[in-house]
């Protein structure tokens, strides 16, 4: 069944307030659009614990540090709308930028410590938007969860200092990392690459799994660890390394000496493509789930 395509602000909290108030429990996935089968896990996992599946589809400008970034965002809303319907999402959210910012935004929320290392030291400004948007659709989709993919890990992390700390009435539900049969991590991005390039991609996924593998083996060096993986990541041409650091799980600042969980997290340029994954270290079994591409 095709979902209901909502535009204006007044019309989805008044359809999910209603929702809540007949008792049906109500599921929310953000999105970019441009979805793909890590935005499908996030739906399915969502169905199968509520009533009511919500998806957002909003492109947000105050998240990107680079302006090019942004224009290469191009939405297809009626293959987004089609991709819901197979995921038998209920709602989809997908406000015109007018709607979302009717004036000049002057009112921040920051997450500082959380973002301020990895892809918040490299992107200026990225994650004040990310969490500006994400607690203004909050408040306007007031569902009873919200659901985010691992992937992008210091994002999750972000959203959940934001909730607690702001006391936002809203569960936060970690997804795990869906990757190709090759281990590259899903994401719009990936669209960008050159074929030669996206051969090159998983190498990313490889470096992350080897320093896992060393510390399975009983490594504590936070250093000789990521060094083993950076000189793998460096041995190919095409790759240019942003960052490659192991950081505490809960506040993302890097650790030295660890003991309890950690992530492992690399962002990567291949040509003009940035690329993030990170595999999480908590005596778990691996957190990402494969899928065929054939």
């Amino acid at each position: 069944m095709k979902p209901e395509l909502i535009q204006k602000i007044v019309d989805i909290r008044s359809r999910v307030v209603d929702c809540r108030a007949s008792g049906r429990t109500t599921g929310f996935v953000p999105t970019m659009g441009a979805l793909h089968a890590g935005h499908a896990a996030l739906m399915e996992r969502a169905r199968r614990a509520c009533d009511v599946v919500i998806v957002s589809v909003f492109v947000n400008p105050i998240q990107f540090d680079r302006p090019d970034d942004y224009e290469k965002y191009s939405l297809n809303l009626q293959a987004d709308v089609a991709f819901c319907a197979a995921r038998n999402v209920d709602l989809v959210f997908a406000p015109e930028l007018k709607e979302m910012y009717p004036s000049p935004q002057h009112t921040y929320v920051e997450v500082p410590r959380v973002s301020d290392r990895l892809c918040g030291e490299y992107r200026p400004g990225h994650f004040r938007g990310v969490a500006t948007v994400v607690a203004k659709l909050f408040n306007i989709v007031p569902a009873d969860a919200a659901y985010f993919g691992e992937k992008d890990a210091q994002q999750l992390a972000v959203i959940r200092r934001m909730v607690a700390d702001l006391n936002i009435p809203i569960s936060i539900v970690a997804v795990p990392t869906v990757r190709e049969s090759d281990g590259l991590a899903l994401s719009s991005r990936n669209q960008r690459l050159s074929p030669a390039e996206r051969r090159v991609a998983p190498l990313v996924f490889k470096a992350l799994e080897a320093a896992r593998a060393k510390i399975a083996g009983g490594g504590r060096d936070a250093a000789e660890i990521k060094e083993a993986s950076v000189a793998l990541l460096r041995a190919e041409p095409r790759i240019r390394i942003e960052y490659f650091e192991i950081v505490d799980a809960e506040e993302m600042q890097p650790v030295e000496q660890f003991q309890g969980p950690v992530r492992i997290a690399a962002a990567v340029w291949l040509g003009q493509t940035r690329l993030i994954d990170n595999v999480l270290i908590d005596n778990a079994p691996i957190d990402s789930v494969p899928i065929s591409t054939s």
